[in-house]
């Protein structure tokens, strides 16, 4: 990776990502106190606020976050109890994707959880790792959103989302031996996320180093030395490939240590080459059954869209080829045919989800322009609400999610180039006004058919004839492990690790 988002990624301090993505605020005083009880707990009604965590309220937070109390996993084991055609039925119908997961030291994943005033240095986190991870429930403020399956979900909390999501996966096994694929349950990305600005290289690297230790002395890393597992890192493959060990680089080097080569590495952005994977940000939607998409699709095919386009978020003056100063200067331009919310710290607009739904919705086009690195939240946020994304580099979405996005770019996106808009060739107003109403429809129609594809669902309930976000990185995963396997088996690969320049994806 190149250029100034390069350089952005790797020294930027501080600017921590906000809970959703759309602020580049930066605080650098102590969390606000407030009662972690009601808001970890009950309904959420308004704009996210902080939590501050004391000992006395940390046993109702180890009764919500403890990962081992939580949904009991579906396990379908053949030579268990039970009857024995369902036991055949269950065997044949899980041949080739059944999973094992490893049962990690706590240190990798609940204790991090039960210390989660400690996740990021400027902000509280403990009311979003609620309700297994989606966060608060969201009020339906303003009728904006519909049902109770909406939550002001964090975008880092996906490694915690993932697992509670596999603890109910339909194939699991006890037995490692008949696993196609193995689980790593490490909450890479709230770790890394506590070391992030001014930790030594030392700290920032040893739970990793401890990490791969482990799995290396465990009798599943010797079938195919670590080719058959996989982690979900939760944050941008960036902040895991530390290219040296200088104090001042950014990120820990845990996608660098030769047994992480071997695995696979699903992340909410990918890097061009190796072993990682992108697979799609959560946003606020969790639906508990296939109605309540279906409810939702339908809803947003009836939405009247009073804007052309629309941005939310931030500019970055601090980035030198940023955009987002010429997008927002064009936005005021067209008038009435943009809107803008603006996610200037000064404003808290971006801080409710129910304000960015509502202008998303109410959106044909919504622009999606890099931010701290190439991908943004917003994508999956503005693909939920309807609105058609507009993208400005290839590396946005096109080179990211391979596995839930359509190859076809251009029949659910728009791209304007970067530099055109740059070196102001590109008019973003009659670019959109020259796409015909035929083929806006198209397009909306496909984006609203994607929606089930990038949602994770709610880890307590199940989609019957719907897969998710979930169920398709999971056939990645195993169709990518099942190729590794072929590949040991046919003697096309001699190394133990996997070589960079010949796993460009």
């Amino acid at each position: 990776m190149n250029g100034p988002l390069a350089k952005s990624i790797h020294s930027r301090e501080p600017n921590p990502l906000y809970f959703n993505g759309y602020s580049n605020e930066t605080i650098t005083g102590p969390p606000i106190a407030s009662n972690p009880i009601s808001e970890v707990l009950g309904n959420f009604t308004g704009s996210v606020g902080q939590v501050d965590a004391t000992e006395k309220e940390q046993p109702v937070l180890d009764e919500v976050i403890t990962m081992k109390n939580g949904v009991e996993p579906v396990s379908k084991q053949p030579g268990g109890e039970g009857d024995g055609d369902a036991r055949a039925s269950d065997s044949e119908s899980c041949s080739g994707r059944y999973i094992y997961i490893h049962d990690l030291p706590s240190r990798f994943n609940d204790d991090l959880l039960k210390n989660c005033q400690s996740l990021l240095k400027w902000k509280n986190m403990c009311q979003y790792i609620s309700n297994m991870g989606l966060g608060p429930q969201l009020a339906n403020t303003g009728k904006v959103l519909l049902g109770n399956s909406w939550f002001a979900t964090n975008q880092f909390l996906l490694g915690v989302i993932f697992h509670n999501r596999m603890k109910q996966y339909e194939c699991l096994t006890n037995d490692s031996a008949l696993a196609s694929a193995i689980y790593v349950p490490f909450y890479a990305g709230l770790e890394v996320g506590r070391n992030l600005w001014g930790v030594n290289t030392t700290v920032r690297d040893s739970a990793s180093l401890d990490l791969v230790e482990w799995l290396a002395e465990k009798p599943e890393w010797n079938t195919m030395w670590g080719r058959d597992h996989f982690l979900v890192s939760g944050r941008i493959a960036w902040d895991f490939r530390r290219v040296s060990d200088r104090e001042s680089d950014w990120g820990n080097k845990l996608m660098f240590l030769p047994q992480s080569k071997n695995m696979t590495m699903l992340a909410i952005e990918s890097s061009c080459w190796n072993n990682d994977f992108a697979i799609p940000y959560p946003t606020y939607f969790h639906p508990s059954s296939d109605n309540e998409v279906y409810q939702w699709q339908n809803t947003l095919r009836r939405q009247k869209r009073r804007y052309l386009f629309s941005f939310v978020g931030a500019p970055r003056p601090n980035l030198q080829d940023s955009i987002r100063g010429e997008i927002i200067e064009q936005c005021g331009a067209a008038r009435r045919k943009c809107k803008l919310l603006d996610c200037n710290p000064s404003t808290n607009q971006c801080h409710n989800p129910v304000n960015v739904m509502k202008m998303f919705q109410n959106s044909v086009f919504c622009l999606e322009p890099p931010g701290d690195s190439y991908t943004r939240r917003s994508t999956f946020d503005s693909i939920l609400a309807g609105c058609i994304p507009v993208f400005f580099h290839p590396r946005s979405a096109y080179l990211q999610y391979a596995w839930h996005l359509p190859k076809n770019n251009t029949t659910y996106s728009v791209l304007i180039p970067e530099k055109d808009v740059k070196d102001r060739k590109a008019n973003i107003k009659k670019i959109l006004l020259r796409i015909s109403k035929e083929e806006i429809l198209t397009m909306r129609e496909e984006v609203i058919k994607l929606i089930p594809r990038v949602i994770y669902a709610n880890p307590r309930a199940r989609l019957e004839a719907l897969e998710d976000a979930f169920d398709i990185a999971v056939k990645g995963i195993l169709e990518r492990i099942e190729s590794n396997r072929r590949d040991i088996l046919e003697g096309r690969t001699s190394s133990l690790n996997f070589a960079e320049k010949s796993s460009w994806k």
